[in-house]
């Protein structure tokens, strides 16, 4: 009897541990509005249904609009869903470790190519979704400086600070490389992509003379007279393309989604629109679904 009771005990205590265990794995939602994890709480692919698939992505304004066009466009087409919002450095990792299924934010050959270098070979590059995207140090018009090399002259102006972005981005390395190439008595503030936009705008208000790390596409140019400094040692390249990564057989498993992954491009201008709505007030789920119903000719080409 005793036996009998001590195994229906340890029954007991099993289902309690495992109905506490779900009890605790709901999803968080980020600041974004959409379901977000972090790189150590990745998807397991392997055992995902044919009709789902994991997108990662940076919390870039442009990477938000794209992978929130790109999850609708997947949604119209029939399948699941999820959004996996991570730092530029686990998403290619996750890539590499086929823990997600794809992504539409891969700025290069130049802005990301480090973490292309690490992870390249063990990534499927799908193609170009994007031509003709820029980073760099931005200014507002007023600022009576051309170039990167001037800004040693004039760096009380600037409070010999450059406002960045994430310290995982890759225009961060680049902007850090640039202090070192050009000699910069400047510190770079690590911040997010909406909060530079903020600092931007608080001393675009006042003509206070600011320097931001910067990319277009971006809705900021659309809101503020900027220009970019010119970067003579080219350190922050030329034009570059978004990419379309995918981890290494997804082709072979979902090759729907991975026809619509080869299908889904867009323009400069098309990427524009909705981050204007984001910043504008709209939702992210709101500001895609309000370009894919003006350009429903353009996402039925993709998932056809």
């Amino acid at each position: 009897m005793t036996g009998k009771f001590k195994a229906i005990g340890l029954i007991i205590l099993v289902l309690f541990a495992f109905t506490l265990f779900a009890g605790c794995t709901g999803s968080d939602t980020g600041q974004t509005g959409e379901q977000t994890t972090t790189a150590t709480a990745t998807p397991t692919t392997g055992t995902e249904s044919k009709d789902e698939v994991s997108i990662g992505y940076v919390l870039w304004d442009s990477e938000i609009a794209s992978t929130n066009v790109l999850k609708q466009a997947f949604e119209k087409a029939g399948y699941d869903v999820e959004l996996y919002a991570v730092d530029a450095g686990p998403l290619y990792q996750a890539l590499a470790d086929g823990d997600v299924d794809c992504s539409v934010s891969a700025w290069l050959p130049s802005t990301q190519a480090n973490y292309w270098d690490t992870y390249g070979d063990d990534i499927d590059l799908v193609g170009r979704n994007m031509e003709g995207t820029k980073i760099g140090l931005v200014v507002p018009t007023y600022v009576t400086i051309d170039s990167i090399d001037e800004m040693n002259g004039v760096a009380d102006k600037f409070d010999s600070t450059i406002t960045g972005i994430e310290p995982g981005a890759g225009i961060m390395q680049n902007t850090e490389e640039a202090i070192d190439e050009y000699g910069l008595d400047y510190t770079l503030l690590s911040s997010s992509s909406a909060g530079m936009t903020a600092e931007l705008a608080k001393a675009y208000k006042d003509e206070d003379w600011i320097v931001v790390t910067g990319w277009t596409p971006h809705w900021m140019f659309s809101r503020y007279d900027l220009k970019y400094l010119e970067d003579p040692k080219g350190v922050y390249g030329g034009d570059e393309y978004i990419a379309t990564l995918a981890r290494q057989g997804l082709k072979e498993d979902k090759p729907g989604v991975y026809t619509i992954l080869q299908n889904f491009n867009w323009t400069a201008d098309d990427m524009s629109a909705v981050m204007l709505d984001i910043e504008g007030g709209a939702s992210e789920d709101e500001a895609a679904a309000a370009w894919i119903e003006a350009n429903e000719e353009t996402v039925n080409g993709w998932i056809s």
